[in-house]
């Protein structure tokens, strides 16, 4: 799938107007995609939340980033599921914290301190998750899931894992970030610790041993993220971190044909940058 080198078509601060004033549904999340991994998630009671921003312009993009981080005034909460620079974006960060001075910014345990360092904040400036212990901010929680990138690994000599998955509940609904993974033994395990998943974003880029000798570690591929999918049967499957870079990127039509055929019950939504959708309970 090609995505146009010009990017965004509308003003940025459109988008920006557009997440202030949307209303989400009372039973659930408004989101919108920003391309590769990252998300703004609005809940019902108005937090909004970016999931691993990637605001910095680069010559290998293959679309240029939809939001600069100064226009980005209004985030409650900042999380990076693990530390690479298309899922925390080390220069955006600190302007995102001008612009929005409010926001908690939130990221795996095992990476704070080391990231607190390089950006030359105070540790406490970021809040540590890991498994086992959610994040609240009032009426939304934030939990944390292992992630396999391209292993399921714990951080050596330190706390818990350094690439997470998230899954954000609010209103009812429950939205799972998977972050980078693979499918690995036991992540059905983990993902049916909560009841029936409103959406599911899951990354699509797969993995080959070209990207891992180029030290780009890789995720599940459109076919095992569909039949993750198909059997926890959320009510919305989201094909995710394609489309950025030329060497790293798969067709989200290949994720979406397979389960319309192998799972004609599960609903996908291809989404589109910018573009709002709704995720509700289901309730």
């Amino acid at each position: 799938m090609t995505l146009p080198l010009s990017w965004p078509p509308r003003p940025p601060h459109a988008l920006v107007d557009e997440i202030c004033s949307a209303r989400p549904p009372a039973d659930g999340f408004a989101v919108w995609w920003l391309g590769q991994h990252s998300y703004v998630v609005k809940a019902s009671d108005g937090r909004i939340v970016y999931v691993d921003p990637y605001l910095s312009d680069s010559p290998d993009r293959l679309v240029k980033p939809w939001l600069t981080a100064e226009l980005v005034n209004h985030a409650d909460l900042v999380v990076g599921t693990h530390d690479h620079g298309d899922h925390i974006d080390r220069p955006a960060w600190p302007v995102l914290a001008m612009a929005s001075p409010k926001a908690v910014f939130a990221a795996p345990a095992a990476a704070r301190d080391r990231l607190a360092t390089a950006l030359g904040w105070p540790p406490g400036r970021i809040a540590g998750i890991d498994v086992g212990a959610p994040f609240r901010m009032d009426g939304l929680t934030v939990s944390a899931v292992p992630a396999a990138h391209e292993r399921l690994e714990a951080a050596a000599g330190g706390p818990g894992h350094p690439c997470l998955g998230l899954v954000l509940e609010a209103g009812g609904a429950r939205v799972y970030h998977a972050g980078d993974t693979c499918v690995y033994e036991g992540i059905w395990a983990w993902l049916r610790r909560w009841p029936r998943l409103s959406a599911m974003l899951l990354p699509i880029n797969g993995r080959d041993a070209w990207r891992y000798g180029h030290d780009c570690l890789g995720n599940m591929t459109w076919q095992e993220a569909v039949d993750l999918a198909g059997e926890m049967e959320p009510l919305l499957a989201v094909p995710s971190h394609w489309g950025m870079f030329a060497m790293n990127t798969e067709d989200p039509a290949r994720f979406a044909e397979y389960a319309r055929i192998k799972y004609p019950a599960l609903a996908v939504h291809v989404p589109a940058l910018g573009v709002r959708f709704n995720v509700r309970s289901g309730v």
